[in-house]
């Protein structure tokens, strides 16, 4: 098992309940429809919070891929999926409100601050990994990252700092909107690629003539 391999499973288990989180929660309102009244700004928060996750997935494999195994990776890696969990389990009420009526988009503004504030943080604590490390290893200027990153990341940060703190709910509206916007646009860019590549074979690659040898 390589270094990697070890850190992704505990890594990769962590983030795993989160996304189960977010999908029993949903399914809890599901079973409950007749006493919910749904709305669309909790869906759209898990939404944007079970494609965030997602994303986590994609930088580990950039970022951790070749890393050593080490203690406080496993602890970056934890408290990572840690604040996720607190973000899915409460973007849906809770098993204590199953008996009483549920509006979705009243329990969004009463729940909004937290979960927008736990996404931050953890990828604040990604990008700061990130930058620690390219600049320990001296990769920093050898690291091209291209405007679209660069705006991203301005986007991101600005968008859930603003979801989490501005008092108008318009303004709260309109950063949740284009946050779920810029995920599916990077959603978007990574399924054109994959058309573009030609998808890939169903089949495993044939074996070298030294290995048939």
């Amino acid at each position: 098992m390589s270094a990697f391999e070890f850190f992704f499973s505990f890594y990769g288990l962590l983030l795993g309940l989160s996304v189960a989180e977010l999908v029993a929660g949903f399914a809890r309102v599901l079973h409950r429809r007749k006493a919910v009244r749904f709305g669309w700004l909790t869906p759209l928060l898990a939404v944007f919070v079970a494609v965030d996750i997602v994303t986590f997935w994609n930088q580990t494999w950039v970022i951790f891929r070749f890393a050593p195994f080490n203690m406080a990776l496993l602890v970056v890696g934890l408290a990572v999926a840690a604040v996720f969990y607190v973000a899915a389990s409460v973007t849906f009420p809770g098993h204590d409100t199953r008996d009483a009526s549920t509006d979705l988009d009243d329990h969004f503004w009463a729940h909004r601050r937290t979960v927008f504030i736990c996404v931050l943080i953890a990828n604040l604590i990604i990008v700061a990994v990130f930058f620690a490390n390219a600049a320990l290893s001296g990769q920093m200027t050898k690291s091209m990252l291209s405007p679209v990153f660069w705006g991203g990341l301005v986007l991101f940060i600005g968008g859930t700092s603003i979801g989490a703190f501005a008092r108008s709910r318009k303004i709260v509206i309109a950063a949740l909107i284009v946050l779920v916007a810029y995920h599916g646009f990077n959603v978007a860019r990574s399924a054109v690629s994959l058309i573009e590549s030609g998808g890939w074979s169903f089949r495993a690659p044939d074996a070298t003539p030294e290995a048939q040898g």
